[in-house]
């Protein structure tokens, strides 16, 4: 006879290949049945976005025929709980598990674009996200959304005004752009765009989200340290192109993570404009601004590479159409590209929630 317990003790040896320990110690098996010669369980996934699910599932069922008989059959229901290291209610943005910065050293390395389809990515596979456009004097993502024309909802709760964010794509998004036409410039000085983005954080209705990325302005500022203050932020994403120039300012984007004062996890580089992949000649790569710049940057530095996007004319057609590349579908290169570069990042996202103490607000004193 079959027992659940045997099959625990079989799943015991399943080990989750990013967190290195096993399913059942780490609490990932669930709702386990067994009847006459059919196992049925559930596996709690730390992202929907696991690249390594088809690898998890077919361990499982080679530990289930290996000690306990090779007659069984097997039915795994795969579901999805994001980790977070966020321990109780916090005051702003409580119902956040993960808060993620993108950041870059310099601008026109199309961190945006890169912001913009990770979220969109992240969403496909079914987790709740959320993208604030913090690059307040040059907010690009109502463009890229499609959404120039569109304002936020206010909502009045308990004697306060809330804004209600804007629904893309089965996103929610906040931008200065949505609050000030399109040709006027945001003339101000670092104290006005730090509080437009404390307002973004603590006056806007974001309810329960799995992830919220940041796509920060360009370089290192006040927005920057403004945004380590208010919340506790689960990691940083570092957008660099290979050439020299870019990488060298990449590098002080990180550093100023990586400050003791700061001590943001960096969750991985991507190296965007990796290469040149003419729509005539697909299979063809032309690295135009140098090769392995991102990569060599990554390990110089001991951080995670989680992939790089190439330059193709899709991305920015896509962006001008207000429809991100990656919802052009999986067969898209560079919407696979985005897609592959969303799971690496889920990924380092749990390893670092497995891995490090929980996050919070920065103190610094300057």
């Amino acid at each position: 006879m079959i027992t659940q317990e045997a099959i625990l003790d079989a799943l015991r040896h399943v080990e989750e290949p990013d967190l290195k320990k096993d399913l059942v110690t780490l609490g990932m098996v669930k709702d386990i049945e067994v009847k006459d010669r059919d196992v049925h369980f559930t596996v709690v996934l730390t992202t929907p976005a696991c690249p390594l699910k088809e690898l998890i599932r077919m361990r499982c069922e080679e530990a289930i025929h290996t000690h306990v008989a090779d007659d069984v059959r097997v039915f795994i229901n795969m579901v999805a709980d994001v980790t977070s290291t966020r321990v109780g209610k916090t005051p702003l943005l409580p119902d956040v598990k993960n808060i993620i910065c993108v950041a870059s050293g310099k601008g026109g390395v199309g961190k945006s674009t890169v912001a913009a389809n990770l979220a969109l990515a992240l969403a496909q596979t079914g987790a709740r996200v959320g993208l604030i456009d913090a690059d307040i004097s040059g907010p690009s993502i109502p463009i890229m959304f499609g959404a120039e024309d569109t304002n936020p909802g206010v909502v009045n709760e308990d004697g306060k005004n809330w804004i209600i964010p804007i629904h893309r794509f089965g996103i929610k998004l906040l931008s200065i752009g949505f609050l000030a036409p399109a040709e006027a410039p945001v003339v101000w000085r670092g104290p006005m765009m730090s509080s437009a983005l404390r307002q973004f954080l603590g006056d806007a209705k974001w309810g329960a989200l799995d992830y919220l990325l940041i796509d920060m302005p360009p370089g290192t500022s006040d927005v920057h340290l403004t945004l380590v203050q208010s919340v506790p932020v689960t990691g940083a994403v570092i957008v660099t192109t290979p050439q020299k120039v870019a990488l060298g300012d990449a590098v002080k984007g990180m550093m100023m993570f990586r400050q003791k004062q700061v001590n943001v996890p960096i969750l991985g580089v991507v190296e965007n404009m990796a290469y040149f992949t003419p729509a005539e000649l697909p299979d063809n790569k032309y690295y135009i601004f140098g090769k392995g710049g991102g990569r060599s940057l990554a390990e110089q530095y001991n951080v995670p590479f989680i992939g790089e996007v190439p330059l193709v004319q899709t991305i920015r057609e896509s962006g001008d159409e207000g429809t991100p590349a990656v919802l052009r579908g999986a067969d898209d290169p560079a919407a696979k590209a985005f897609q592959e570069v969303a799971e690496a990042l889920a990924q380092q996202v749990a390893i670092r929630n497995a891995s490090m103490a929980q996050t919070r607000p920065v103190e610094i004193k300057l």
